[in-house]
């Protein structure tokens, strides 16, 4: 069993991994405290400190150094001879030294794994001398702070691991253990293994002034009504039905927010399903998740009135519901007052939960089949909750504005879940397509976060005035890829970055996002990158990532193209339908993602397509993104434009397997010449001919789903059709 040191809040695994020959030590960040500790369990004797000089350590460190005498090595990146460099590093290992780099304090995001500059990373590389990477975290015992950013206030852990291999882009290989250490680490947080019900219940009580109001009158309610009226109506729910999953049919609004709670503080798991799907995918979601009741309102039935709505005798009314609580949610609101959140949580029973039951149950939106059901843990959100917090800085009174559906898990886990254990405004709307209605809200309320989509983002440019992005701090972009084109647009347009993102349904949902970058910290010019273009950002704190060949299923290198998977506490545990479902999807608690690309020194991610979105011609991988890309530039198309004109779909092919086709709106008639144009086109940006579709279908519209991504199900089938060929989903 690996020995574990104590020093106060602090503790140091992994010193086995440590050579009696000595080593190169390089820390992924480093405090004061920490440095103390290191030497405290380890000895001072031994150690020799390698500084960049432009890149000096804090006050405190350079004072304890001077104090002690400490040996030391002084080096220029830029200047220094890499030669001369790495005699003076190996003279010291040779002696039986740890040879320790200091990094100095250097601007960055918060919740950046690494506080090492890119300069500098590249000097410790060309070295090839193999490292021992040591990741430290700093933890709290607050869900939203779970990863601080300093040691203030913070217990300490320092993981020695265990050194790396010989070989090249040794940065990358770094950045990759730190971050499977973080995710290990993340996993064990106790905070994040409670119950979210809890949570929610002590948070939406402490920030009871706070308010969701809404965007369609403005009326509102604070957090406290909202807790008094949501534990009355889960008294209710608990007499309709003993189910224990619920359906919920709402549009965002305070109708949702007390459905979803309602049910969390019951004991039972929401089920909010999708109003914009077929009938089919409605029909098998309800059967999946095994619903007799739904949740929903009069009048957003009357909305949809081509919805394959369930029974009337099975539908639970909000306006019939709501006017017959008052009473008792008056009585709550004064028991929930007067009385500590301990007593209230314990009386509900909300603390029975544990981290690995299952608190709501989404639906993927089924854009390439039918839709898979998709149970999250209270441990999953509640460690996507912290993980996203630890990246986001807001003011104490920032709003949210919550306009993508709660089907969504963009939607209710940051739409939701999130500003009220945070402790922020919420400003809801039922539709995100309203984009001059949104931005008016945005511009009333002053909106410090809004996460939307790039099909919405067209909206805006179309809809809004140029100061209606002022105030907004955070403007994060996910579901769908974000052209270059249209992202510098809005820039231009609002003088606001739109920050790409990643996520998944199966991963609570958020992965990565860009944020823009930190001012640099020092005359080099130093910091640590928060956005890189062609990227979706940097994983967030407790999430690691794996790298496998398509062709083969072997580990790569991270930076090499492949197949992506992810590991942290924010990953779903499974399907519905049990291991069978499962069973090719988890490999020793790595999740498959179904997405091809790769990641960088820091931890980007750069995603090339779905592996639905590839055809593999000839042995070589055609990304359909990308191919779509260049027939826009080919054609002149308008990123900004909120209409598809075109979709790649693969067919298959007799003499290769698979090949490339192309739907469209813009082509009628002269196929062939429009073919040639495409060949000649992509050769005139440097992209094989075999990218070239072999056929190229004319069709009336492409097929889309509400969120802006391509419904690939209805596409194929559009193909194959149009081929005369027989589809199999």
């Amino acid at each position: 069993m690996e020995q574990v040191f104590h020093f106060s809040l602090m503790a140091i695994f992994g010193t086995s991994h440590l050579s009696d020959a000595g080593d190169l030590l390089i820390f992924n960040k480093l405090s004061h405290k920490t440095l103390l500790m290191f030497e405290k369990e380890l000895g001072r004797d031994r150690i020799t400190y390698l500084v960049e000089e432009a890149l000096p350590p804090d006050a405190a460190i350079a004072a304890h150094l001077e104090s002690t005498k400490a040996d030391g090595i002084l080096f220029r990146a830029e200047t220094s001879d890499p030669i001369a460099l790495r005699a003076a590093i190996m003279e010291r290992i040779n002696q039986g030294r740890r040879v320790v780099f200091l990094p100095g304090p250097v601007a960055h995001i918060k919740g950046s794994i690494c506080q090492i500059p890119p300069r500098v990373m590249k000097t410790l590389g060309a070295l090839h001398i193999s490292p021992v990477p040591v990741y430290v975290g700093f933890y709290t015992s607050s869900v939203l702070d779970a990863e601080a950013d300093t040691d203030a206030q913070a217990d300490i852990q320092i993981h020695i691991l265990p050194k790396l291999a010989p070989g090249a882009e040794m940065a990358a290989r770094l950045t990759t253990a730190w971050l499977e250490c973080s995710a290990q680490a993340y996993a064990t947080l106790p905070q994040l293994h409670g119950s979210l019900s809890a949570l929610l219940f002590r948070s939406l009580k402490q920030h009871s002034d706070c308010r969701v109001i809404d965007g369609i009158d403005d009326t509102s309610l604070t957090y406290g009504q909202l807790l008094a009226i949501s534990v009355a109506f889960a008294k209710r729910l608990k007499k309709i039905t003993s189910n224990r999953r619920v359906g919920i049919i709402l549009p965002p609004g305070k109708g949702a927010a007390i459905a979803n709670l309602g049910c969390l503080f019951a004991g039972k798991t929401p089920v909010n399903f999708n109003y914009s799907a077929s009938e089919s995918a409605f029909s098998s979601s309800v059967k999946q998740s095994g619903v007799d009741w739904f949740i929903t309102a009069d009048t957003f039935m009357r909305k949809l009135q081509n919805f394959p709505w369930p029974p009337q005798r099975d539908l639970i009314f909000m306006e019939r519901e709501l006017p017959q609580l008052k009473g008792s949610a008056k009585r709550w609101g004064l028991a929930i007052k007067f009385l500590t959140a301990g007593f209230m949580i314990r009386k509900l029973g909300l603390d029975t939960p544990v981290g690995g039951d299952e608190a709501v149950l989404m639906f993927t939106s089924g854009s390439s089949g039918e839709p898979k059901g998709v149970p999250l843990t209270h441990h999953n959100l509640l460690a996507n909750i912290s993980q996203c917090s630890s990246r986001i800085t807001l003011a104490p009174q920032s709003r949210f504005l919550g306009s993508l559906p709660v089907f969504h898990c963009f939607g209710i886990t940051i739409g939701l879940w999130y500003p009220m254990i945070g402790g922020y405004d919420m400003v809801t709307y039922p539709s995100p397509l309203e984009a001059k209605r949104l931005g008016a809200l945005i511009k009333q309320y002053g909106i410090s976060l809004v996460v939307t989509t790039p099909t919405f983002l067209r909206g805006f440019m179309k809809r809004c005035e140029p100061d209606t992005f002022k105030t907004v701090r955070y403007l994060i972009v996910g579901a769908e890829k974000l052209p270059e084109d249209l992202a510098t647009a809005f820039r231009e347009k609002f003088g606001t970055i739109p920050c790409e993102g990643y996520g998944l349904t199966e991963a609570s949902p958020v992965c990565s996002v860009n944020f823009v970058d930190p001012a640099p910290s020092n005359a080099a010019g130093d910091f640590i990158p928060g956005m890189k273009k062609g990227t979706v950002g940097a994983l967030l704190p407790g999430i690691a990532v794996r790298i496998t060949s398509p062709h083969t299923g072997r580990v790569v290198p991270v930076t090499t193209s492949g197949m992506i998977w992810l590991k942290g506490p924010n990953i779903f545990p499974g399907y519905l339908g049990g291991p069978e479902v499962n069973r090719d999807i988890f490999v020793d608690g790595w999740l498959k993602t179904g997405d091809i690309g790769s990641a960088d020194e820091y931890g980007f991610l750069k995603i090339e397509g779905r592996v639905s979105r590839f055809s593999k011609i000839g042995g070589e991988m055609v990304p359909h993104e990308a191919l779509e890309a260049a027939i826009m530039n080919i054609w002149n198309l308008d990123p900004t434009d909120d209409e598809r004109r075109i979709a790649v779909v693969t067919i298959p092919d007799q003499a290769k397997g698979e090949a490339v086709a192309l739907l469209t709106t813009l082509v009628t008639d002269y196929v062939h010449q429009a073919r040639t144009l495409i060949r000649h086109g992509l050769i005139d940006q440097g992209l094989p001919a075999l990218w070239c579709p072999k056929e190229i279908i004319p069709v009336e519209h492409i097929p889309v789903l509400p969120s802006g991504k391509l419904d690939l199900k209805q596409c194929r089938m559009l193909a194959y059709e149009a081929l005369n060929i027989p589809f199999e989903p």
